[in-house]
């Protein structure tokens, strides 16, 4: 029997999971599956942790979660195909729910089935290495420090890329008496009321954790953008400029002439495409890209077909894309999709590539990766989803946010699997301080 090994099992590991159970459940005979899991439970990114750094066993922690974070993007955006949001929940829920009401979605689909059984928690993988066909891995038990080595035919990394951050250095850091931390590290805006706040970075990260400083009673909240400004209409006592120069004591000096005082420094640096596991040949090597290169269909090696990588984009879609990669991902394993030559590969990446590559504004980037998961998906059984609509409300909420950065969590959106659509929630974004789930699904 065909032997596959996952490794994580976040969003990605869990699309790969449903896909599999899915296929079985429709009559299919399926690899035998070991899912290895650094964490002691599956869910990826969305477990909040209050540790930083190292985990009890001395291994980094994975966690960029922090209090408070609510969805950035509509629900409906990222709604799997085969479990509605109003399946889960037994009515609509408002379009941006914080964390532990995502990732109570998440879990509830793949608790309903069988899978967990494949999964190996607080498991590390510690190598991968081709061998003949197939590859030789070698993983460790945290809690006992046992390790096991076996050969899979099949290797599917699934391991994120938002967990290893990018750290820079500026002069000054060194002799600053404030606090320097990067964004993976932020678990809590109210460590930062009534302080000056310098944030570094022009991405979601640094959108997001200025809008938390803010919210939650930051003094000051001071964006340095490195090379395009986000450009968003800021609220009073938010500003951005351009690129960090030096820091000069407690003062921050940036390179169009501004000097911010501050108390902490938060860089919103981004993170690194991160396979220590990983031999190097096997090794994918890219920035944070929509298509990044020697990945057909954006999910199978060049290099070695029998290895895949699941959510390695930049994303716009999330969830629903990663269910369209596993989807294709399973087929491919399961001899229902025949991979073309390598040369034909080699001319299908290259035309993703240079596609990506004349990509002007977020509009189009939106185009380009609704289009690349309808690709994905017309060639397998994914149930019908209406990326078209999807499509639509990324537009609409580039434009709430262009509107006014401030609100736009509280707009409603039309679910494409079921058509309903988000009621108002009961209290605005700005004002709800309380992010439970019991709060947010209650009704005032």
């Amino acid at each position: 029997m065909t032997k596959v090994a996952i490794i994580g099992s976040g969003p990605c590991g869990l699309s790969m999971l449903r896909a599999f159970q899915q296929a079985e459940v429709k009559g299919k005979k399926i690899p035998e599956i070991t899912c290895y899991e650094k964490q002691d439970t599956w869910g990826g990114l969305w477990n909040y942790n209050w540790r930083t750094g190292t985990d009890q066993y001395g291994d980094t922690v994975h966690n960029s979660m922090y209090r408070y974070l609510w969805s950035n993007g509509p629900k409906e955006c990222l709604e799997f195909a085969d479990y509605s949001f109003d399946e889960h929940f037994g009515k609509p829920i408002p379009s941006f729910p914080p964390r532990e009401v995502l990732r109570d979605y998440i879990l509830g689909r793949v608790e309903r089935s069988d899978v967990k059984k494949y999964v190996k928690f607080n498991t590390t993988v510690e190598y991968v290495e081709a061998s003949g066909e197939g590859f030789n891995l070698m993983a460790r038990n945290k809690k006992n420090n046992t390790y096991e080595n076996n050969y899979f035919d099949k290797v599917i990394v699934a391991n994120g890329h938002f967990s290893v951050p990018f750290v820079p250095e500026y002069e000054g850091m060194d002799s600053f008496p404030g606090r320097i931390m990067h964004s993976h590290d932020f678990r809590d805006a109210e460590e930062f009321r009534d302080k000056n706040v310098v944030i570094l970075g022009s991405s979601y990260s640094a959108e997001d954790v200025s809008l938390q400083c803010y919210k939650y009673g930051a003094k000051t909240v001071t964006i340095g953008y490195r090379n395009n400004p986000m450009g968003f209409n800021w609220p009073e006592g938010m500003k951005e400029v351009h690129y960090l120069d030096r820091i000069d004591g407690n003062k921050a000096l940036f390179k169009d002439g501004t000097v911010q005082e501050m108390d902490v420094l938060i860089l919103c640096s981004g993170y690194l495409h991160h396979f220590p596991f990983l031999e190097e040949d096997l090794k994918l090597k890219t920035h944070n890209r929509l298509y990044p290169p020697s990945l057909y269909k954006g999910v199978v090696w060049e290099n070695n077909n029998n290895l895949f990588y699941l959510g390695m984009q930049d994303q716009f879609h999330t969830f629903n894309m990663f269910d369209a990669q596993a989807w294709f991902v399973r087929d491919v394993i399961l001899n229902k999709i025949n991979l073309p030559s390598s040369e034909k590969i080699s001319q299908d990446i290259d035309k993703w590539v240079k596609r990506e590559e004349s990509l002007e504004d977020p509009y189009q980037m939106i185009d380009f990766q609704t289009d690349y998961c309808v690709d994905l998906v017309k060639d397998t059984d994914y149930p019908k989803i209406d990326f078209e609509l999807i499509k639509k409300h990324f537009y609409d909420w580039e434009h709430d946010k262009e509107d006014n950065i401030l609100t736009y969590r509280d707009k409603s959106f039309s679910s494409p699997v079921t058509g309903s659509v988000g009621p108002s929630h009961h209290t605005t974004w700005l004002k709800a301080m309380d992010d439970s789930m019991k709060t947010y699904l209650s009704t005032k």
